[in-house]
């Protein structure tokens, strides 16, 4: 498969009153042609400032950047294309709609000034191709500003699809629209870029947004990667506890390794023991923490038979969710979060089972849970503006 964009030892510095800080430590990833990859994190761990490196915003300060054929960055080479040259589309958190400009003229503008103009022939014909993409046709002659908030998202993205580009870059376009709109905006993006077979980069500290949307989620924290893979792999088989807790919800659970034996690992865990699939890098008395997903913990009112990890527990607290009932349950010292179906109904108080497969319990390594900003990092953090100066996302 073709490689439509590769970054090599990526590297951005920041200076701070407190000394340099590496916003953007030694990445590197490639993605392939038509491919949707996020880059996700929280606040603070360099996603956006890789996205504008790749857009060509930062200048970095160390690495390559190479989109489809072309070396657009190199520091060893001292090499900097600048970014109305790159062959990309991209759109802002904030859109960066003109105001005083209807909707055909937003779009048309990036091909009827500087480098990338085209005849005049041609102007109406794509920007009308680039409005229908995202239902925007018969709306071309509205006032930008009379456009709704989904409206307007998808009027950013016609002006950055008018370009024809290579890549897409998309830094957090859903974050500022409602829950509902940004529901319906993920399903209407994830169509169009698999309509168009565009390669996307986007930038989101959304989990879902990152789940269901991406083809390649690399998670980042602390200006490097923390694990590159697909939406199921991030999600089933994270590889440290800041990536287990960061995507979605889990449960973990701290013990020490018994046996490891095969495919299988025993840990000592809340009074008994767990057993679970293999992972390398644990050996017996050495200690581990056990995620287990809400969804994979099973409860009921009776004693299972023949259940794998079969703990007793007493309910503390039920949520009704409507397809659901999410429970809190204290098995010992451990309060465990499981998702369950709404009938038969649990009640705090209740005194029940939990079981879980052991494929659904992934052994990773203790660490401490930190995934805020630490003071050095929030001190590093410029303003944001879609056009000033670099931020750290």
């Amino acid at each position: 498969m073709t490689v439509a964009v590769r970054v090599q030892n990526l590297k951005k510095i920041y200076p701070t009153d407190e000394g340099d800080v590496n916003a953007v430590d030694d990445v590197s990833f490639e993605i392939n042609s038509g491919e949707f990859f996020t880059l996700l994190g929280p606040s603070g761990c360099g996603k956006s400032t890789t996205l504008r490196c790749i857009a060509g915003l930062e200048r970095a300060d160390g690495g390559e950047i190479t989109i489809g054929d072309t070396l657009v960055v190199s520091k060893q080479q001292g090499l900097f294309v600048p970014p109305h040259r790159r062959p990309i589309g991209m759109v802002f958190q904030s859109y960066a709609i003109w105001p005083h400009m209807n909707v055909f003229d937003n779009v048309a503008f990036p091909i009827t000034h500087g480098s990338d103009r085209v005849p005049k022939s041609e102007v109406r014909s794509r920007v009308m191709t680039a409005l229908d993409l995202v239902r925007l046709g018969g709306l071309e002659n509205r006032p930008a500003p009379q456009l709704s908030g989904g409206q307007q998202q998808r009027l950013a993205l016609a002006r950055a699809l008018v370009r024809e580009p290579q890549v897409l870059l998309l830094d957090e376009p859903l974050s500022n629209l409602d829950a509902k709109l940004r529901d319906e905006m993920r399903v209407e993006l994830k169509e169009l870029t698999q309509r168009l077979r565009i390669t996307t980069v986007f930038v989101t500290h959304d989990q879902l947004e990152a789940l269901t949307l991406s083809d390649q989620i690399a998670v980042m924290r602390d200006g490097v990667i923390r694990q590159l893979g697909s939406s199921e792999e991030i999600y089933a088989t994270p590889n440290s506890r800041f990536t287990a807790e960061f995507i979605g919800t889990t449960n973990l659970v701290e013990g020490e390794v018994t046996e490891t034996s095969g495919n299988s690992m025993k840990v000592a865990a809340m009074n008994g023991e767990l057993v679970c699939d293999a992972v390398d890098g644990f050996e017996s008395g050495g200690k581990v923490i056990v995620a287990i997903r809400p969804e994979g913990l099973k409860v009921s009112l009776t004693e299972p038979a023949e259940a794998e990890n079969t703990f007793s527990g007493t309910v503390e607290a039920v949520i009704y969710l409507g397809d659901s009932l999410d429970c809190r349950i204290r098995v010992g010292e451990d309060l465990l979060r499981a998702f369950v179906a709404p009938r038969p109904r649990i009640a705090p108080g209740d005194s029940v089972f939990i079981s879980a497969a052991a494929a659904d319990c992934r052994p990773l390594p203790l660490e401490t849970s930190s995934i805020e900003l630490d003071d050095t990092e929030a001190a590093a953090v410029p303003s944001q503006t879609s056009a000033g100066p670099a931020i750290i996302a």
